[in-house]
């Protein structure tokens, strides 16, 4: 990946590439989970904190074999069947896991796995299966140990194993490091059991649920596999996604039925979209959306809450904290941080509002500005029901608005006002007719 970062931390769908093996376990009810791991241990350990997961290090890369290894002083009294996955590939679908297991079980087989066949197979390993007409598996040959006959064998091991706990470890201390990589395989545990009459069991997945992350091109071609499942996904739910192509949507997202997609909308984090919404290209990030909310062209909205019948944008900037009451109204170039604009107010054109809490139905002229930061903390400005504000009004924070109170446009606010109030701070205006006549030059 020529990254500071483990191949298996990068994201895929908004999430690394490692969760999705370990959300399939979890939708797997597996008793145990254990993570080998090696390249970047401690960047992979933080990124499994609070996780009920065990991690396994594997000081030195010797190859998969020794790594399943490394795990049996965790399951040396258990057993029942280990599942085995690629911390790489991660688009394996919870179907064919269960189709694997009912294999698995129906067959009382001592190991099942997951095959493809591909078109190109180059870099996998390869099915050996005998020619005597039952087919049956013999073997997995590495292809940098694989024969010119061998190569053409389009029938790829997918790395996705069950293996009997009792014969898993028997079998490993088996295997030797006598290959082209000088490491242990763990695939050489398939010829180990068909040589000793034990059963085993290849089920077929479709070639994309295989694929495997090796390269940041890889990673672009699982995002638009991964992309692509989840636009089917929300459309079968009734969600309208105009040009799925051009639409991102992050793993962790929530869209209710009837919400319409335009292309252009980024969708990220742990973000909920209510029902009858309508997006157009805008980033919004861990944000909660009501019902029938409208985001307009070019908006950014990020860790803000949004109540229902709220119209946002265009190129509106809410920023984490931000809270839209039901019918509150968020206009072009406005941005709004640590915020509550309540039920029915309205701020349309070239406003920040900082640290501020404003009432129902307040009015926030253009150029409006809380001015909430001295240099070193932080002050908030509350605005109270029915205000109307002004054009180019600065509140000077700490300051609070009586309800009902109207501030004259081009004020600056350094005091507190009183409900039912006009306010006016302004510098007085002075007029001098024909001055400037009077300036210019005789000709």
């Amino acid at each position: 990946m020529n990254s500071k970062q483990p191949k298996v931390l990068h994201l895929l769908g908004g999430v690394p590439i490692l969760f999705y093996p370990l959300n399939l376990a979890g939708k797997n009810h597996f008793q145990k989970v254990i993570v080998v791991i090696g390249h970047g241990a401690e960047q992979v350990k933080k990124a499994l904190e609070g996780k009920c997961i065990q991690t396994v290090l594997q000081p030195q890369q010797l190859g998969t074999g020794d790594a399943v290894l490394r795990t049996e002083p965790i399951l040396k009294d258990f057993t029942g069947d280990v599942f085995i996955f690629n911390g790489d590939t991660p688009l394996i679908l919870p179907e064919t896991l269960t189709a694997l297991w009912e294999t698995h079980r129906k067959d009382a087989a001592t190991i099942s796995f997951l095959t493809a066949k591909l078109p190109n197979p180059k870099g996998y390993g390869r099915v050996i299966r005998a020619q005597d007409g039952n087919n049956e598996v013999m073997g997995i040959v590495e292809e940098k140990d694989a024969t010119d006959a061998q190569r053409q064998i389009m029938e790829i091991n997918a790395g996705t194993y069950i293996v009997a706990s009792q014969f898993l470890f028997q079998a490993l201390r088996k295997i030797s490091p006598e290959n082209e990589q000088k490491e242990y395989y763990l695939t050489d545990i398939v010829k180990i059991a068909h040589g000793m009459g034990k059963k085993v069991v290849a089920v077929r997945a479709d070639a994309e649920e295989v694929f495997g992350i090796n390269s940041r091109a890889d990673l672009a071609q699982a995002e638009k596999i991964v992309q692509s499942r989840t636009a089917r996904h929300f459309m079968s739910a009734g969600v309208t996604l105009i040009d799925p192509s051009r639409i991102r949507i992050d793993a962790g997202v929530v869209i209710g039925s009837d919400t319409i997609l335009h292309p252009g909308v980024t969708l990220e984090g742990n973000t909920h979209i209510g029902q009858g919404c309508t997006l157009y290209p805008c980033r919004i990030i861990d944000s909660l959306l009501g019902s029938e909310v409208l985001v307009k062209d070019h908006c950014v909205i990020e860790g803000a809450v949004i109540e229902s019948d709220v119209t946002v944008g265009p190129f509106a900037h809410l920023r984490p904290g931000t809270m839209l009451r039901k019918g509150a109204k968020v206009g072009n170039f406005v941005e709004i941080k640590k915020s509550e604009l309540g039920e029915g107010s309205k701020a349309n054109h070239l406003t920040y509002l900082g640290d501020a809490h404003i009432g129902k139905r307040v009015n926030i002229g253009a150029g409006a500005i809380t001015c909430n930061y001295d240099g070193k903390k932080k002050h908030k400005t509350v605005i109270e029901d029915d205000v109307f504000v002004g054009s180019d009004t600065q509140f000077i924070a700490p300051v609070t608005i009586g309800a009902r109170s109207l501030i004259a446009a081009g004020s600056t606010i350094t005091k507190d006002v009183a409900p039912d109030s006009l306010a006016v701070s302004r510098g007085k205006q002075i007029t001098k007719v024909g001055w400037v006549k009077k300036r210019i030059p005789k000709t």
